[in-house]
């Protein structure tokens, strides 16, 4: 089954499902493009046996594929562009498509809730979901439209987008139409809960740190310490107890030759005295 691209991406790509598909301004068209130069009935696609036929309908300025202008029945292939004006449309045969050569980035749904719990699918283009046995992940619950949403990548990012479906899309418990998908997010349809993996993003660094943060500062920034005063009964030496009770037996020998000048001292007072009496009987 083949699929229409919007080169632009201005909208998520659209399956070929009906037997006829119209394109042009016209309300009633499957695909309405308001864009310049696009008839009111552009041009339309059909289906015959399995294979996809393109015809112009008189448009004024044609209708090309591979940039070659085409009148009807045109049989399409996967990879074709088709351009209508200024918009240009690429097919794929998502059932036929090859594996990429980068495998660096990979996403996956795992069933985290509902049927085929525990299984896991892996993304790669783009995947319906649904109750229709045409979507890449076919469910059976009766809460599910037949095609109920969809998942997409779009330059290495996870899409998905409500088909508008009956009882809606939730991402991570909040009711959305469409959604950017991160890995970690759970989406849910009806009963079914699928968890998205996706590759492993490098965190991103703050650009500004929080008050509380730790802040680390090399060696060589911090301040010297400064020397604090010591309190005068630290300045006290330990006493060795040997040395002081050598100190203490030296201290009379000490005490007593330090008194030794003190007593000769005396004694020559009294010898004075003496001769100083002795003169004075002299003289009387």
């Amino acid at each position: 089954m083949l699929k229409l691209h919007f080169k632009d991406g201005r909208q998520a790509p659209i399956w070929l499902v009906e037997e006829r598909f119209t394109v042009g301004q016209d309300r009633r068209n499957n695909l309405v493009l308001e864009d310049a130069g696009i008839g009111a009935f552009h041009a339309e696609i059909r289906q015959d046996n399995g294979h996809y036929y393109l015809s112009d309908c008189d448009s004024e300025l044609g209708t090309f594929v591979n940039d070659e202008r085409i009148a009807s029945r045109y049989q399409l292939r996967a990879d074709d562009c088709v351009r209508l004006g200024e918009v240009e449309l690429l097919l794929s045969d998502p059932g036929k498509a090859k594996p990429r050569a980068e495998a660096g980035q990979r996403w996956f749904l795992q069933v985290v809730q509902g049927e085929h719990e525990g299984k896991k699918f892996h993304v790669s283009g783009s995947m319906t979901f649904g109750r229709s046995v045409k979507c890449e992940l076919c469910f059976s619950d009766a809460q599910l439209s037949r095609r109920h949403c969809e998942f997409f990548l779009r330059d290495e990012v996870l899409e998905v987008k409500d088909l508008a479906s009956a009882n809606g899309l939730l991402v991570n418990g909040e009711k959305t139409e469409a959604a950017v998908l991160k890995p970690g997010d759970q989406v849910r349809m009806g009963s079914v809960t699928l968890l998205v993996i996706g590759p492993k993003v490098e965190a991103q660094v703050a650009e500004e740190e929080s008050e509380d943060a730790t802040v680390f500062v090399r060696a060589v920034d911090l301040p010297k310490p400064q020397a604090k005063p010591r309190p005068a009964s630290a300045g006290a030496a330990t006493v060795n107890p040997l040395h002081a009770a050598a100190q203490a037996q030296a201290a009379p020998a000490s005490a007593a030759t330090s008194g030794s000048p003190a007593l000769g001292i005396g004694l020559v007072v009294v010898a004075l005295l003496v001769l100083g009496g002795l003169a004075a009987a002299v003289l009387l």
